[in-house]
């Protein structure tokens, strides 16, 4: 994405951190480049389960991606920012943002976006959120999902670390429960009869990043 497109998409927010971030991770995080390289062609709507300030649905657009998004947060602060900025942009037609539980997902089917959420759920509910982001998808849809994953490695601690920050700095409520391994991750989603695929996404970041790309067998 060229400056050109970040600086208008920022101005799209409120607040000079605000605007900060949102330049900075469209410049940085290769995630959203990511989703768009696998849902193009295709028209089936995007479920954005921890969408934030939904950024990813601002992203698509800006690239020629206009299948019908929805972004869901816990976070009532993120999710006005989000809607604030989808009204600037003249795209409430076709991007929507709701303040919802990840336990409470709405019956749509197309592709699922599960970015950088696991690792603020304990243990336990983990298993269930992959296996209702699978029942999610159509058949033709891609599950996809960054998370950091447990390694012992020193891009794991850097990313315990930076998470201590974010915590404390008020933006993510709660802080990380649980970094899930490749096998906790893997393990749900093929039981619900998805082949996957893990690779790592880090970018220009140190953090222990991965992509994760599930989908029915084809």
């Amino acid at each position: 994405m060229d400056r050109h497109t970040r600086q208008r998409i920022a101005r799209l927010y409120q607040g000079s951190l605000q605007r900060g971030y949102v330049r900075g991770k469209l410049a940085s995080d290769p995630v959203y480049a990511a989703v768009a390289a696998r849902i193009d062609g295709t028209a089936l709507p995007l479920l954005d389960i921890g969408c934030g300030i939904g950024l990813l649905g601002q992203y698509l657009h800006a690239q020629g991606h206009h299948q019908p998004y929805l972004g869901l947060d816990h976070d009532p602060r993120k999710i006005l920012a989000g809607q604030r900025a989808v009204q600037r942009a003249g795209l409430d037609a076709m991007m929507r943002l709701q303040q919802a539980d990840a336990a409470e997902l709405p019956a749509q089917q197309g592709h699922v976006a599960l970015l950088d959420v696991l690792h603020y759920l304990p243990a336990v509910r983990q298993p269930a959120l992959l296996r209702d982001a699978a029942r999610h998808l159509s058949p033709q849809g891609c599950l996809i999902i960054r998370n950091v994953l447990r390694e012992a490695n020193w891009r794991f601690h850097a990313t315990r670390v930076e998470e201590f920050f974010l915590h404390a700095s008020g933006w993510i409520s709660g802080g990380a429960q649980h970094y899930p391994s490749a096998g906790e991750l893997r393990e749900p989603l093929e039981q619900a009869g998805l082949e996957v695929r893990i690779e790592p996404l880090r970018g220009r970041t140190p953090f222990n990043s991965y992509l994760v790309v599930a989908h029915h067998p084809r």
